[in-house]
C-alpha cells in the first residue's frame, strides 16, 4: 500500500518510511530541524545556572585570597655603627636580591624602634632588645622570634681589670644616646649598683662618637648593647688599652633582671695569637628580637626568617652555630607564620622557587580551588545532561510509540479497520511531532532511528490492515 487508502482512511499527511524518501519537502524540514542548533532557552537554562555557580564559587575563593606581597617594606633599625644598623644593612642586601626593596631608617635603639612600631604605620618591621617591650597579649605587634644575643659591654680604660660595676663610681660613663636601648639597660645596671640616674658623670653619647670619646680619654667608660659583630663592639674589642668589665656578678644580675642571661666570653676567643682575653669574661646579655607589625604579610614573615637562618646561624664568639634564629624571648605574641617557620621550615613552593613565584603560585592556588571543586565537575556533568536533554526530545516518542504497540497487542483478533485507522492516526501524530524536533546535527541520527522505529510500527498495521479487509 504505497501512498494509497487503508480501510478507506486517507493516507498519512507526513509519512516516514524510507519508501517515502520522494517526499523533499519532509525531508528538507527534518534536515533543517536536525541541523538547527540549540534553542537560546535551551542554553539559559543549562549555562546560566552554571555560570552563576562558577561566579559564586570565584566570588568566594577571592575572600581568601591574600593581597600580592609588598614589594617595599620599612625597617627601624639604629645608629650608625650599632648592630641593629650593621644587620638591617645584611637583610637590605639579602631581600634585594628577592625584588623585595627595604628602607632602613636609622633611629636611636630598641625604644624608639618600639615607639615608631606602636605609632608610624610606615614602619613595618625593627629590632627591639628583650626586656624592653612587655605586652604578650599584644593585638598590634608580634615577634619574629630571637635573632642574636646583646651582651652588655662594659669598656673601661685604665690599667686594672674591672670586676663590678660599682668599682666605676666617680668615673665619666658614656650610657648611651637618649632613647636607646643600651641607655636604657646601662641605667637600669648603674641603679641597682647604687647610681643616680642624674649624676653628671653618665654622659649621653653613644655609638662611634663614644668610641672615639673613650680612645681620646674624654670618658673613661662606654656601656654598649650590641651584637659581637657591631662596629662599635668590634672597634673596641681590637683596641689596645680598652679593657672588658668580667661581670663577676651575672649570675645575680639574672635574678633581679629575667630578661638577662649569664655568657661567657671564653679566653681567647677574640685573638688566639695575642690570647685576647686572656681569661673566660663573664658578660650578661639580652636577646636581640626581630619585631614587626601583626598584619604583616605572612610571605613577608617568611621570608625575613629564611634569610635571618643565614644571618644569624653561624658560630660566633658567644654562640655555637644554628642557636638562632629561635623564639626565646615571650614578651610580645609569636607571629602565627613565624610559628609555622619554626615547626616546619619555609612553605614548601619557597624552598624550590624564587619568592616572586612562589607567592604568586601561592595565590593562583586558592583561585583553582572552584576551578578543581567546581569547573572540572561541570564540564563533565553539564556536556551529560545536554546530551540527555537533547536525546529526551527523541525518548518521549519512543515512550509513545511503545505505548501504542501495547495497545496493539491488547486490541482483539482479528482487529477491526476503526482500530487500524485510529492507530495510524496516532502513529502519524508521533511522527509528525518527531519529525518537528529541533535538534542540532549530531543528534540526528537518534531521529532517523525513531523514524526506523516509527516504520517497522507502521509495517505491522499495514498487516493488520491486510488482515482485516482480507487482502
Amino acid at each position: 500500500m504505497q501512498g494509497g487508502n487503508i480501510c478507506g482512511l486517507p493516507p498519512p499527511r507526513r509519512p516516514s518510511h524510507p519508501e517515502f524518501a520522494g517526499d523533499s519537502r519532509a525531508m528538507r524540514r527534518l534536515t533543517r530541524s536536525s541541523s538547527d542548533a540549540p534553542s537560546r532557552r535551551d542554553l539559559l537554562i543549562l549555562a546560566l545556572p552554571a555560570l552563576i555557580l562558577i561566579i559564586a564559587a570565584f566570588a568566594l575563593a577571592w575572600q581568601f585570597v591574600r593581597p600580592a606581597a609588598p614589594k617595599r617594606i620599612v625597617m627601624s633599625t639604629g645608629a650608625a655603627g650599632g648592630a641593629y644598623h650593621y644587620f638591617g644593612e645584611r637583610y637590605r642586601e639579602k631581600l634585594a636580591q628577592d625584588g623585595i626593596e627595604v628602607e632602613l631608617r636609622p633611629s636611636s635603639g630598641a625604644v624608639e624602634n618600639l615607639r615608631r612600631l606602636k605609632t608610624d604605620d610606615s614602619v613595618d618591621v625593627g629590632f627591639i632588645q628583650g626586656g624592653i617591650a612587655n605586652e604578650p597579649e599584644s593585638e598590634d605587634l608580634a615577634t619574629l622570634g630571637s635573632m642574636y644575643l646583646e651582651p652588655v659591654w662594659v669598656f673601661h680604660r685604665g690599667p686594672a681589670d674591672l670586676d663590678r660595676v660599682a668599682q666605676l663610681r666617680g668615673r665619666r660613663i658614656a650610657v648611651g644616646l637618649s632613647g636607646s636601648g643600651a641607655q636604657l639597660f646601662a641605667l637600669q645596671l648603674l641603679a641597682a649598683n647604687g647610681f643616680v640616674t642624674n649624676d653628671p658623670n653618665l654622659r649621653p653619647i653613644g655609638g662611634m662618637d663614644a668610641v672615639e670619646a673613650l680612645k681620646r680619654g674624654e670618658v673613661d667608660a662606654f656601656f654598649v648593647v650590641g651584637a659581637p659583630q657591631a662596629p662599635v663592639v668590634s672597634a673596641l674589642l681590637h683596641t689596645e688599652g680598652i679593657k672588658l668589665l668580667n661581670f663577676a656578678q651575672a649570675d645575680g644580675y639574672g635574678r633581679h633582671f629575667p630578661h638577662l642571661d649569664k655568657v661567657t666570653l671564653p679566653r681567647g676567643a677574640i685573638d688566639i695569637r695575642t690570647d685576647q682575653p686572656p681569661r673566660d669574661i663573664q658578660l650578661v646579655a639580652a636577646t636581640a628580637n626581630l619585631v614587626v607589625k601583626a598584619d604583616i604579610h605572612p610571605a613577608i614573615v617568611t621570608l625575613l626568617l629564611k634569610h635571618a637562618r643565614e644571618i644569624h646561624s653561624a658560630p660566633g664568639l658567644l654562640q655555637a652555630a644554628n642557636a638562632f634564629p629561635k623564639p626565646l624571648d615571650h614578651a610580645l605574641p609569636l607571629h602565627p607564620s613565624a610559628q609555622r617557620f619554626y615547626e616546619s621550615g619555609p612553605p614548601f613552593l619557597q624552598r624550590y622557587l624564587p619568592f616572586w613565584l612562589a607567592v604568586l603560585i601561592d595565590r593562583l592556588f586558592v583561585m583553582l580551588l572552584p576551578l578543581i571543586a567546581v569547573v572540572i565537575p561541570l564540564s563533565r556533568v553539564l556536556p551529560a545532561l545536554y546530551n540527555w536533554r537533547m536525546r529526551s526530545r527523541v525518548y518521549r516518542w519512543y515512550g509513545e510509540l511503545k505505548f501504542l504497540e501495547a495497545e496493539i497487542d491488547r486490541d482483539p483478533t482479528p482487529p477491526t479497520a476503526d482500530n487500524v485507522a485510529r492507530f495510524l492516526a496516532r502513529l502519524d501524530r508521533i511522527e509528525e511531532h518527531a519529525t518537528h524536533r529541533k535538534l542540532p546535527l549530531a543528534f540526528s541520527n537518534e531521529l532517523y532511528t525513531l523514524r526506523e522505529h516509527i516504520a517497522l510500527v507502521r509495517s505491522r498495521l499495514r498487516a493488520l490492515t491486510e488482515t482485516a479487509t482480507g487482502a
